[in-house]
């Protein structure tokens, strides 16, 4: 594993991301490809069509950000739209596929987020670490997929973001998924992040759990309008691939597979015991395996078809307080290294 340092101006950012990651952004349009064909019946020249419908919102909420996406399809040798198309690809595709992604937050001992990202397998080789040092900004890493401008992890603030997909049919006016995330991880602080998703809106259902190092943590189920919020119990909030908020249930509909119920009452039982504030300690509730295959961590399940397996490419834990963030790719319960990355304010 190893970080990708970028520095400069939004364009040089994105330049360099997609100069570096070239190969693998052109895997994950291949991969998107064959994503969008299951699960929604298009292809990728089709999703290409239905992606510039969401720029005027991003015109609108986040302009500056498109220079980056200029950049990385320039370095990656693709298109605009190419680019653009694989930051709305859960606008696209999340109407039928959801990953899993079991996420909490703890407030022990400082403030800790972790999470699992669970996706299909063919994008695990596509998962990247990026460091970004954005002129004028203080700096912050994001871990996801090449050619995203943004997804889960934390700024030099101490402000952190995890991410839990939700199937639903929702889509409407706010800014996409992906983009609202990286927008969050340029927030100074807890209220600017908060404004993103209470004003921004985000385009469709997603859960949103943000966090920051002086104490604060919000679930928030975000959608087109008022998100729902799931407030700390006993210093946690805990979330998978369901909505829990009564106000976002009452004005949306999800779809979420089986297993998503079982991950989160797993998350309860593992969470209401006595745990060591460490990164571990944290690692060891990810690598869970209790109700396999509906665990936390997640392994490939043969008996489903195989556009719909999903299991664990990365675990990540946050410890806000420290500005420190521990990555495993791959399973947790079963990586050979975790890489340490500490930022400083």
């Amino acid at each position: 594993m190893s970080v990708i340092s970028l520095k400069g101006d939004r364009y040089t950012i994105g330049h360099d991301h997609g100069q570096h990651h070239a190969s693998q952004i052109q895997d994950s349009i291949a991969v998107y490809d064959r994503l969008f064909r299951d699960f929604v019946g298009v292809s990728w020249q089709q999703a290409r069509q239905t992606a510039p419908s969401f720029l005027p919102a991003i015109k609108r909420c986040f302009p500056e950000i498109l220079e980056e996406v200029h950049g990385i399809a320039e370095g990656a040798g693709v298109d605009f739209d190419d680019i653009l198309t694989l930051n709305c690809r859960s606008e696209i595709s999340l109407t039928q596929a959801s990953g899993g992604c079991s996420a909490f937050s703890l407030n022990q001992d400082g403030q800790w987020l972790a999470q699992n990202w669970d996706w299909r397998a063919d994008q695990q080789r596509n998962v990247v670490v990026l460091k970004i040092e954005l002129d004028d900004h203080v700096p912050l890493i994001s871990i996801g997929e090449a050619g995203m401008v943004g997804k889960i992890g934390m700024n030099a603030h101490g402000l952190g973001v995890c991410l839990n997909a939700i199937r639903s049919q929702t889509c409407g006016e706010g800014l996409p998924i992906h983009f609202a995330l990286r927008k969050i991880l340029e927030c100074a602080d807890f209220e600017a992040a908060r404004r993103v998703v209470d004003e921004d809106r985000v385009a469709s259902p997603a859960h949103f759990l943000i966090a920051s190092a002086d104490g604060q943590a919000i679930g928030f189920e975000v959608h087109p309008g008022t998100p729902g919020e799931l407030l700390p119990q006993d210093g946690k909030v805990l979330h998978t691939n369901h909505l829990c908020a009564d106000t976002t249930t009452a004005c949306i509909a999800d779809f979420p597979r089986p297993d998503s119920p079982i991950r989160l009452t797993r998350l309860h039982q593992l969470l209401d015991q006595p745990i060591a504030s460490t990164p571990d300690a944290l690692f060891d509730v990810l690598s869970d395996h209790a109700n396999a295959p509906s665990s936390i961590c997640r392994h490939t399940n043969h008996e489903l078809p195989e556009a719909e397996r999903m299991e664990t490419l990365f675990a990540v834990v946050m410890d806000l307080k420290k500005r420190r963030l521990c990555l495993r790719l791959g399973k947790p319960c079963s990586a050979e290294e975790t890489l340490n990355v500490r930022l400083n304010e």
